[in-house]
């Protein structure tokens, strides 16, 4: 059959027929940004829209010195370069040289529009902000049924804690009545006593996360008694819903790890504060015990009738020591007394006496030991051995050198 050619002829034919034409080799184009994403590679890719078409671009690594700023969702840019057909899916794209920025597009415009009005409203403040519970039990979802945040969801809510109860508000995510079923899954889940609600969904065009930007979403976030945390697209991409929510994960994946405790962590946590406890506790017993060992011998110690005991024998001891000190003390008595005695026995008269010799005296008692105490005629007293004689002096002679031999 004449005319028939592959399809690798076709797409080679309309790639020549564009590098030829000049005004496609370096064309500038406006329009908005949509659907941006930095591969991994350095390469960007992006859509340009109007109100009416689309446009698919790419900038290379190569060609990144050509961008001066963060390319994001809603900018309205000029892009320099040239229109050509990716032979192998047939398709013609805009390889970008130069990017630059030419004001904000309109979903753009009309996102800051109602992130300043709620914000001035105070539904952005941090002190409506709840707190995410710690260990949550029963978490709501409120995403689409079928799409990868739930598969990711359940994924990681399975590895991380096998025992959370999860519920699914099967939503709307995009494109009409998408703002209204999001709305309607947050006050559902909300009347069901959940401990913490993700709501969110996959990446996508700010067309495709527009629902999350819509007011009444914004304030079914707001009013939600239940904490809430957003994770809409991907870690770039910010909406109304996160400012209001009470926590903003940079994805699906991420709002289940911060909404869902793991189990294991937990469980070794558990098990290592109860180690602590016990080996606390032991410390503490033994510590008691070694008090109370303390207090024990402190009582012994101080027992009355120890004391009593101890003092009682200190009582005998000393009155032991006292009647020693008494016999001492009268025995050198006796002796001081026995020399004295003897002494006196040696000066006594009677001990005179009894050897002969008689003690005078006159008729008062009084000793006579001189011749000048009596007068011839006087009546002295002559005691001796056995009795008492009576005598008158007849004469009395004085000798000078005492008695006469």
């Amino acid at each position: 059959m004449a005319g028939v050619y592959s399809v690798s002829q076709v797409n080679s034919y309309i790639k020549n027929m564009f590098a030829q034409d000049f005004a496609l080799s370096r064309i500038s184009v406006r329009g908005e940004v949509s659907n941006c994403k930095y591969h991994t590679s350095g390469h960007i890719y992006f859509t340009l829209k109007d109100g009416t078409g689309t446009l698919a671009a790419v900038m290379f690594a190569s060609q990144r010195r050509g961008l001066s700023f963060q390319l994001q969702e809603g900018q309205q840019v000029v892009v320099t370069g040239a229109v050509d057909v990716y032979e192998r899916d047939g398709k013609y794209q805009l390889y970008a040289r130069k990017v630059e920025q030419d004001g904000r597009g309109a979903l753009f415009e009309r996102f800051c529009r109602l992130r300043d009005e709620l914000e001035e409203m105070g539904m952005f403040a941090a002190e409506y902000k709840q707190p995410i519970p710690t260990y949550a039990r029963k978490v709501g979802v409120v995403t689409a049924s079928t799409g990868a945040a739930i598969r990711d969801i359940m994924n990681i809510a399975a590895r991380r804690n096998p025992y959370v109860q999860l519920a699914l508000y099967p939503a709307l995510v995009q494109g009409a009545g998408a703002a209204a079923s999001v709305a309607e899954g947050i006050r559902r889940l909300d009347q069901l006593g959940m401990d913490v609600l993700i709501v969110g969904r996959g990446g996508g065009s700010i067309e495709d996360l527009w629902a999350f930007n819509e007011e009444e979403v914004a304030r079914a976030i707001f009013e939600c008694r239940t904490p809430v945390i957003s994770a809409v697209g991907h870690e770039t991409d910010v909406t109304i819903a996160d400012y209001v929510a009470d926590l903003r994960a940079p994805t699906p994946s991420a709002a289940a790890e911060l909404a869902v405790f793991d189990y294991r962590q937990f469980e070794e946590q558990r098990l290592a504060c109860l180690s602590a406890l016990n080996r606390g506790m032991g410390y503490q017993v033994e510590r008691l015990r070694q008090q109370t060992e303390q207090y024990r011998l402190h009582l012994r110690l101080h027992d009355p009738e120890r004391q009593l005991r101890e003092k009682r024998q200190r009582l005998i001891d000393a009155g032991e020591h006292l009647q020693a000190l008494m016999e001492r003390r009268i025995l050198d008595a006796r002796h001081r007394l026995a020399l004295v005695s003897g002494r006196l026995n040696g000066l006594s008269p009677l001990e005179k006496i009894s050897r002969g010799f008689g003690f005078l005296t006159d008729e008062k008692d009084r000793r006579i030991h001189s011749v000048h105490q009596v007068e011839q005629g006087d009546v002295i007293l002559v005691r001796i051995t056995d009795g008492k004689l009576s005598a008158q002096i007849t004469g009395k002679e004085e000798m000078a050198d005492g008695f006469d031999s």
